[in-house]
């Protein structure tokens, strides 16, 4: 169950937080008036740690005093949002919660890489006609590939430690149904004294860390050979 909650979280986490950033990146480059405003906006969830994080979503997301509570007071009685009482969905307002708090920085990632793009390549795409989305998709994406790679690095890094978030936000329930590897071996380890069991599953986590640092080393290694 954990792993498999795991493997539900990170996909999601990793995908929404990849496009997100991507996004306000792209609209951030726009030399819009507000740029100066809207940085520390999208930004500020990163300093926040995951234990405020998961408290103030749960605050949010409870039926009794959230958003539904809410939207039933403003007289909207048939609105039901309950997914973090919900065995089905609880796992899904983890990856909300996450994805708040990390897609600022995910942004910042990609902003700098686009403000480190050779603006004469841009100058000779549109002197050769291609269109806007042309030449994000065909020249500006291509070259954000290490921005990418440190986004995903990162972003995998942090769903696979995932246990303060999970924590605050849902405690593991309802029932299992959060349940990932950190909260699993925290609770065999030190709730139920199951040494064994919680240093296997710690093991398991440290080989996840390490079959996405050891690729993305090499990666690093053998691109500054090649160049």
């Amino acid at each position: 169950i954990a792993v498999n909650n795991l493997a539900i979280f990170g996909i999601l986490y990793i995908l929404i937080c990849t496009v997100l950033g991507l996004f306000l990146a792209i609209l951030l480059d726009q030399k819009i008036r507000a740029e100066g405003l809207l940085r520390p906006i999208f930004l500020y969830p990163m300093a926040l740690s995951f234990i405020v994080t998961g408290t103030a979503w749960k605050w949010f997301l409870d039926p009794g005093i959230g958003l539904e509570h809410i939207m039933h007071q403003w007289g909207w009685e048939s609105f039901e949002f309950d997914w973090i009482k919900n065995r089905t969905f609880a796992i899904y307002t983890v990856v909300i919660a996450a994805v708040w708090q990390s897609s600022g920085f995910v942004m910042a990632m990609f902003l700098a890489g686009l403000r480190g793009i050779d603006g004469e390549i841009m100058k000779a795409a549109q002197i050769d006609g291609a269109s806007g989305f042309r030449m994000y998709r065909r020249i500006i994406i291509p070259l954000l590939r290490p921005a990418f790679l440190s986004a995903f690095v990162i972003l995998a890094h942090l769903s696979i430690k995932a246990y303060d978030l999970v924590i605050a936000l849902t405690n593991g329930g309802p029932g299992r149904a959060t349940e990932v590897p950190a909260t699993f071996m925290y609770s065999y380890t030190f709730s139920r004294n199951q040494m064994g069991v919680g240093a296997t599953s710690a093991m398991i986590m440290l080989l996840m860390i390490f079959s996405i640092i050891i690729p993305y080393l090499y990666s690093e290694l053998r691109s500054e050979k090649s160049s």
